[in-house]
């Protein structure tokens, strides 16, 4: 009878989380979407649940907080994340002078006139309720996430690193975020100012800002007299030179803002707007232009991107599907043209796909033993011929050394970064829901 044949031993099954998506950490985001949502539906219940939510969250992370076993790669990661946020500080600065600059640029009265572009999307979507059933055009309509709930959602997957739902070091994640935020900004801000769209919203403007009603002196030069009269465009491009007489307008308002004066120009500040000109770039807000391509969809993107990297299972698909209904209510809800939608989608996932070095989910240590294992592996042959065991041992050793992290820090020390990072991040998050609480 032929010897039946031994069976090839299983490698280690994958946890449940890696194989079905199906976590703590997914079953958490979920809840937090959810139970927020519940202020439209039961405001009642919404009172009761976040609250409860928000405290078990608190309570957990600050639980496992002194047993996480990756402090000092966090304390190595400390330096790259506060660069990161300076950088994507500088880079928010950079962007809100720009949208108030594009806002005020053309004047109040071009605001008022001129007309939305044309959209295809936007006609799909009014065709769209016409033909669905009611209830979906109703959840379509939902505000079911917003601009905090994607930064909320960052924040939860950073501080999962304390349970080992993804791979340590959690700044080193937040860092890549940041950097790749700073970076989609700049981009976004030298596209939205290199050519001025017209709002799809025509009285945002008006409801909004105090600018003044005629064109940025610029503008009276350089657009206004070549803006509609086909003749006068022919003979610009023919001449290349701005040859039109400049009707007579109002002087400019120019406030004296010491060493800050330089942006006068650019902001365009009218009497009663404040003493200074950051007073007028906390108004900035979203601007009142079209602004190619969308902030919030950046922001969605990214947290999308993060979560399927570092995550990945059942809550990354139902995340990206979140920022397909944000997409559409972005365009249905008229704040952004389909374009800028469809252009954050992919820049975002190109961004996040250039910027790995900083952080990913891929095993370093496992590398690093490989390669001291090709480093050690004639000596090991040779120790295994000469039934050196001591020698095997000790080359062996040295193999899971090299995939061990390095410690170099003092207890002490770690311990109170980890109490200042835990302090640290929870401001941020208090901070980032106050200024992003109005969209």
């Amino acid at each position: 009878m032929a010897k039946a044949k031994a069976r090839r031993p299983k490698p280690p099954r994958a946890p449940a989380r890696r194989l079905l998506g199906f976590g703590g950490l997914g079953i958490a985001a979920a809840a937090y979407v959810g139970v927020d949502y519940l202020r439209y539906l039961s405001p009642a219940w919404h009172d009761r649940l976040q609250p409860a939510l928000w405290a078990a969250l608190a309570l957990a992370a600050a639980a496992r907080a002194p047993f996480y076993r990756h402090w000092s790669a966090e304390l190595r990661a400390a330096l790259p994340f506060l660069g990161s946020i300076a950088f994507m500080l500088a880079a928010f600065l950079c962007e809100a002078i720009s949208v108030r600059f594009v806002s005020a640029v053309m004047g109040l009265q071009w605001h008022r006139s001129a007309a939305p572009l044309p959209d295809t999307g936007q006609w799909l979507l009014l065709s769209l309720n016409e033909k669905l059933p009611q209830s979906i055009v109703n959840l379509l309509r939902a505000h079911v996430i917003t601009l905090h709930h994607y930064l909320m959602l960052f924040i939860m997957l950073g501080f999962s690193v304390l349970f080992d739902c993804i791979k340590a070091p959690g700044l080193g994640i937040a860092t890549r975020y940041m950097f790749t935020m700073a970076i989609g900004r700049l981009l976004r801000t030298i596209t939205f100012i290199a050519t001025i769209l017209p709002s799809a919203r025509p009285w945002c403007a008006a409801a909004r800002y105090r600018i003044p009603q005629q064109p940025h002196p610029w503008a009276q030069k350089y657009y206004v007299p070549y803006a509609s009269d086909s003749n006068a465009i022919r003979s610009v491009i023919t001449h290349d030179m701005a040859y039109a007489a400049v009707q007579a307008y109002p002087d400019e308002y120019r406030p004296d803002w010491g060493r800050m004066s330089f942006l006068v120009d650019i902001l365009r500040p009218t009497p009663g707007e404040g003493p200074s000109w950051y007073h007028l770039l906390k108004k900035a807000s979203g601007g009142c232009n079209d602004l190619m391509y969308s902030g919030h969809m950046l922001v969605a993107v990214l947290t999308a991107m993060a979560w399927t990297e570092a995550y990945g299972g059942w809550i990354s698909v139902v995340i990206w599907l979140l920022v397909l209904h944000s997409a559409q209510r972005e365009v249905r809800e008229r704040h952004h043209y389909s374009v800028d939608c469809i252009v954050a989608i992919y820049v975002g996932v190109l961004l996040w796909r250039m910027t790995g070095f900083i952080w990913s989910a891929r095993d370093a240590s496992r590398a690093r033993r490989l390669a001291k294992l090709d480093e050690v592996q004639s000596r090991l042959v040779h120790a295994a011929k000469d039934s050196d065991i001591d020698e095997i041992r000790g080359l062996l050793k040295e193999v899971e050394l090299a995939g061990q992290e390095k410690q170099g820090f003092s207890q002490r020390a770690i311990l109170a970064f980890a109490a200042g990072t835990i302090i640290f991040t929870l401001s941020c998050v208090l901070i980032a829901f106050t200024m992003t609480s109005d969209g």
